[in-house]
């Protein structure tokens, strides 16, 4: 996990270093730039894997091809070892990705399974810029005076810079020749034709396995963020029982209010799985202190999204402490149907519908609000539920599977998959929103409210497209617009468009 900015066509070093030093927070351990025929490469590091060796930019063989890159590539070892003829530098996951480029040129991306943005530039005035299809890791683009520069982070960007900063659109890769083009999706063909259910969840128990265990890589400690919810249990279940097949305990985290439910759930969870714990119990001056660092680093004012991002902020600064690394339970409502509001929906195929628009869409929401808290710290997130392998598992479930009986609770399915991993109370625990779970509702909602009349809310609506809804975000919005004057909102979104 790392910061990177990169610059083409008239970049300049002075600009670029200007840009990286914004992201020092994002890698703590490291800088590197090159420039190369017109462009620039800039990265600040946090070492997870090849500690010692894996400083970037990374450079091929023949000194010609160098490549920055943010994020982890989970498949790293098999895809090296179908580059045999490559020649090796280090042991870092991102190496792969310059050595697959080199030989095979920028359609081979989809071969790569993790979490990452790249940079890349050649000595030839080759240029490259990579996201990954979920969209897990960021990347932000703004083409001005026939320059075009990217960062991990809008803030990196020169005020003159920001009203021109669109979100980079996942799965897609962009060089100056060809333009935009698409190499993957985060959702492919599913099959959702019902099958033996029984198989089923033994399948979907199996694939959540695989995933986070293809996610503990790295020479570094990792740790999960613990709610006491179903999402965050099941990971931390499936990771205390990998770490203790080798001898070692997991270390879990938790936060909240001193009465906050999430708080006690999650104590239980922990004692049940025997894991190192810590908390974070934070009060009501804390949560409102912590709100403009927040929203500076979310780098959006969406109250829901500002709501979670508090406790997880304080959270992501206590387990920082600790370990470089935490597994999240991001996705699994959208995989898994755990939304209330899917309860009303008309059958399976809008079902299907909605949880496969709402998973193309959580790079410009809960993933953004997940990397950003945890970088504003120097600590990785990871998201086992994303991981495309169980993204096309889950999707391809016949979706009246998922749907929820009135006194049924939601994700039924996956509560299923894993009797005996969690006690029946906790397994079957009734879901709250994290922002409420962990009493960051009770505290932001009235408070923020305060600091705006209705006036005030009628007369600034319309700085935004949609406009403004509540006194409450409008509140957000006055931190994020004057953290990032010029920015547009809308502008943040990512929309599939040529150069």
């Amino acid at each position: 996990m790392c910061g990177i900015v990169g610059g083409h066509g008239h970049a300049r070093a002075d600009d670029g270093r200007r840009m990286l030093k914004r992201l020092v927070h994002r890698g703590p351990d490291d800088q590197g730039e090159v420039q190369a025929n017109g462009s620039w490469l800039g990265h600040r590091r946090l070492s997870i894997v090849d500690v010692e060796g894996g400083r970037q930019p990374l450079v091929n063989a023949d000194g010609d091809l160098w490549l920055v890159g943010n994020g982890e590539v989970y498949n790293h070892e098999q895809v090296r070892a179908n580059l045999p003829k490559a020649s090796y530098a280090t042991r870092s996951d991102n190496e792969v990705a310059l050595h697959l480029l080199d030989s095979e040129g920028p359609a081979a991306l989809d071969r790569l399974e993790g979490m990452y943005a790249f940079l890349a530039a050649g000595a030839d005035g080759f240029f490259l810029a990579a996201r990954d299809p979920v969209g897990i890791k960021p990347l932000y683009w703004a083409r001005r005076d026939g320059t075009v520069c990217f960062a991990s982070e809008m803030a990196a960007f020169d005020a003159e810079w920001l009203p021109h900063v669109e979100s980079f659109p996942p799965g897609c890769h962009w060089t100056p020749e060809r333009g935009l083009q698409r190499f993957a999706s985060a959702v492919g063909q599913t099959d959702c034709e019902p099958s033996d259910r029984r198989q089923a969840l033994k399948d979907t128990r199996a694939e959540l396995i695989a995933s986070v265990e293809r996610q503990m890589m790295g020479d570094v400690p990792v740790g999960v963020f613990l709610s006491g919810g179903l999402d965050s249990s099941l990971i931390a279940a499936i990771a205390a029982r990998y770490l203790a097949e080798r001898g070692e305990q997991l270390q879990t985290f938790a936060v909240g209010t001193h009465a906050s439910p999430d708080l006690r759930a999650a104590r239980v969870v922990a004692e049940h799985l025997g894991t190192e714990h810590h908390e974070r119990v934070y009060t009501a001056d804390e949560a409102l202190g912590a709100v403009p660092l927040v929203v500076r680093a979310i780098e959006h004012f969406d109250p829901s999204l500002v709501r979670s991002a508090v406790p997880n902020y304080l959270l992501a600064e206590l387990a920082s402490r600790h370990v470089k690394v935490v597994l999240t339970g991001e996705g699994a409502d959208e995989l898994f149907a755990g939304y209330e509001y899917l309860r009303g929906l008309a059958g399976a195929e809008e079902l299907q519908a909605e949880m496969v628009r709402t998973v193309e869409g959580l790079h410009d929401l809960n993933l953004q609000r997940c990397d950003r808290v945890t970088m504003a710290h120097g600590l990785e997130g990871r998201v086992p539920f994303l991981d495309r392998q169980v993204i096309a598992f889950a999707l391809g479930l016949a979706p009246e599977w998922k749907l929820s009986a009135p006194g049924e609770p939601e994700k039924r399915l996956l509560r299923e998959a894993f009797e005996g991993w969690l006690p029946q109370e906790l397994l079957w625990r009734e879901k709250s929103q994290f922002g409420d779970g962990s009493g960051a509702a009770a505290v932001l909602t009235g408070r923020m409210e305060q600091s705006v009349s209705p006036e005030e809310l009628e007369a600034e609506a319309g700085l935004c497209d949609p406009p403004l809804r509540t006194r409450e975000e409008a509140a957000y919005h006055r931190i994020f617009a004057e953290h990032l004057p010029g920015v547009r909102p809308e502008h943040t979104v990512s929309r599939f468009a040529t150069a």
